[in-house]
């Protein structure tokens, strides 16, 4: 049985902790006393038969391994199944693209299982194999947890800095590339938003239902990881906020500028409309035009066109259009 595990193609590792913050690599994963870890992958086919062969009922099974999941938390009588969320750290991903971590968790036993890898995970085994690690399986979960927030916190405190670094130089970027990089902001933190919203919930109800399962610090800190994300979900709400206003900002500079140019068309038009009229009316090729015969005309028609403009020039200055 532990040959078939750990040469399983979703196998990913399992460590047995010591107690003391260490973890070993081991092949026991039923259940038994010294608490053990097992990391496993989703996409791979026998990951059901793993799982199965691990004595985890049926329906925890078909949760475990289904393609789509949202962050939430469901009680069963053998332990408690979570469904949770990570950036998306892998290269050539989108941060906002959120990993999915489902998790098992017993009272000496921890099944993580995941598709795409997820970087908290990794951070936390080498955490063990070095001797820095959690030395149970609540703290080892509820160091996922934290981890995970970590990950989460850098992520919209980068989002919240570029939005930042946006309202800051708004009267001297390029309006259009603004646009479009406060319309990329706002996807991405609506995305990562709508997975952290359920992930609050999912904490909040396992913090409320696992209270004879950890002790009161751990209850503690789990109640502080919550609380984070609760922060994070506020912190993404004011970022919406914040886009939404830079696009009006955005908008209404758009606007100035128009009207600005429509204002000087509008002027140079109304300077340029009466001498077109004159022009045009002495420009008619018809017969009995006055001043054709005289030499003086061209000077008078150009004169009177000059005296026109600065009428014009004046009137608007003394109406403070100018």
């Amino acid at each position: 049985m532990s040959d078939q595990i750990t040469n399983a193609k979703s196998f990913v590792h399992g460590l047995a902790l010591d107690g003391k913050g260490s973890g070993a690599a081991t092949e026991k994963f039923a259940r038994t006393d010294q608490p053990t870890w097992l990391h496993l992958d989703y996409s791979e086919k026998d990951c059901a038969s793993i799982l199965k062969s691990l004595e985890l009922p049926e329906n925890v099974i078909d949760s475990l391994v289904r393609q789509n999941t949202r962050p939430r938390t469901i009680v069963e009588k053998e332990g408690f199944l979570i469904f949770l969320r990570a950036v998306n750290l892998n290269p050539g991903d989108d941060p906002d693209d959120m990993v999915s971590l489902r998790i098992w968790l017993e009272e000496n036993r921890l099944i993580t299982v995941r598709q795409r890898r997820v970087f908290s995970i990794q951070d936390l085994r080498k955490e063990l194999e070095d001797g820095r690690g959690p030395e149970n399986i609540q703290d080892l979960f509820i160091t996922i947890v934290e981890r995970l927030a970590d990950r989460i916190s850098e992520y919209v405190d980068a989002i919240e800095e570029k939005v930042g670094d946006f309202e800051d130089s708004l009267e001297t970027s390029n309006s259009n590339e603004v646009r479009k990089a406060v319309s990329s902001l706002r996807r991405q933190s609506a995305q990562v938003r709508r997975y952290l919203a359920p992930q609050r919930d999912a904490l909040d109800s396992f913090y409320r239902q696992s209270k004879g399962f950890l002790n009161e610090e751990q209850v503690y800190d789990l109640h502080e990881q919550a609380d984070r994300i609760v922060r994070y979900v506020e912190d993404l709400d004011l970022v919406r906020e914040r886009c939404l206003v830079l696009q009006e900002e955005l908008m209404n500079r758009i606007a100035q500028e128009q009207n600005a140019r429509m204002y000087v068309l509008s002027i140079v038009a109304a300077i340029f409309l009466p001498i077109s009229f004159v022009t045009g009316l002495f420009g008619m090729n018809v017969a009995g035009l006055p001043g054709i015969e005289t030499p003086t005309a061209f000077n008078l028609v150009a004169g009177s066109m000059i005296v026109i403009v600065a009428g014009i020039i004046i009137y608007f200055k003394t109406r403070k259009w100018l």
